[in-house]
């Protein structure tokens, strides 16, 4: 995986070599049609002998302006970099998404990243990417700025799937709802956690279901429910040769057992399980199986388990994982 070189803050970034091809945009999910304005960023800085890099925001802009209804995010920041990396971007500019930020008019945008980036040769955004305070600033007025400053502008045109516009409202209404196999079309690779296993109450031990826990809370969560998933070690996916291991998973808050304070991700390997207590794992989210519910006690909740391994097994058997 490529090594990232992260700034904070559009200042920072200013030794950025030239030619500077600069990708712009929220990039929440790092789906299909976010990659599309990145890899054309990328390929052009290579084509012309200049650098890329990718400027993306934090918090959402909506955390600022409408806070009671603000954007709840899918990806925090430290996996977008991992995303990113794994995409061969090799620069990242987090800018702080603060009010006097937000402020900026939209005519001014594009001279103020000239000024602080002077190595900028081109910036690539989606077509329909806004800027500016009150998101005055659409492509025709980032073009109408780039002549004047002899900076190259590309506009990447939506990317479709199943006849509908790739977005991230649309990925985070599918994650809502634990619809996994259109998360992972629309993102072009597979929706995944990742953190460091820590020790319950060992009581899926006790009923013959061990599982690997990670209490692990995204801003935008998933459908609480039973999962096909598979897992790895991060350093092996962090390498590019993640070993997998088939799983099946619950995440939500075990009403069964006397609930929890805070979801956990609890991920039972269906063969032998290498990994222990603190270890760092990636789980990659493949199939949604049910909800989650209450049983009226232990030995419903262990038949039910019982059957659920069986059903995810047997899809592990008659297909490859997502």
């Amino acid at each position: 995986m490529t090594a990232l070189r992260t700034f904070t803050g559009i200042g920072e970034a200013a030794g950025l070599p030239g030619p500077l091809h600069l990708a712009i945009g929220m990039f929440d999910g790092l789906h299909l049609g976010h990659q599309s304005v990145i890899e054309a960023c990328l390929h052009s800085a290579a084509r012309a002998g200049g650098s890329a890099a990718v400027l993306s925001f934090w918090p959402h802009p909506s955390a600022l302006m409408n806070p009671e209804r603000r954007t709840r995010m899918m990806m925090p920041p430290a996996v977008k970099r991992q995303v990113l990396a794994r995409l061969g971007v090799v620069a990242l500019i987090e800018q702080p998404f603060t009010e006097a930020f937000g402020a900026i008019p939209a005519e001014d945008f594009l001279p103020m990243l000239r000024a602080a980036l002077p190595a900028l040769s081109a910036v690539y955004v989606g077509e329909n990417w806004r800027f500016g305070a009150g998101r005055k600033g659409d492509v025709s007025l980032l073009l109408a700025s780039a002549v004047r400053l002899g900076v190259s502008v590309f506009s990447a045109p939506r990317v479709h799937f199943n006849g509908e516009p790739i977005s991230s409202s649309r990925i985070r209404a599918s994650l809502a709802s634990g619809d996994m196999a259109s998360v992972n079309a629309l993102l072009g690779y597979s929706y995944f956690a990742r953190g460091c296993t820590s020790q319950g109450r060992q009581l899926g031990r006790t009923i013959g279901f061990p599982t690997l826990n990670l209490a692990w809370q995204p801003e935008l969560a998933p459908a609480f429910g039973v999962y096909a998933v598979r897992v790895a070690s991060a350093a092996s996916f962090d390498a590019g040769v993640p070993l997998w291991h088939p799983a099946i998973a619950n995440y939500g808050m075990r009403p069964t057992i006397g609930g929890a304070l805070e979801p956990l991700l609890e991920s039972h390997l269906l063969g032998e399980c290498p990994f222990g207590y603190g270890d760092e794992i990636v789980v990659e989210w493949l199939r949604f199986v049910r909800p989650e519910r209450r049983f009226p006690g232990l030995q419903e909740l262990k038949l039910q388990i019982q059957e659920d391994t069986r059903k995810v097994s047997e899809d592990f058997r008659l297909q490859a994982p997502l």
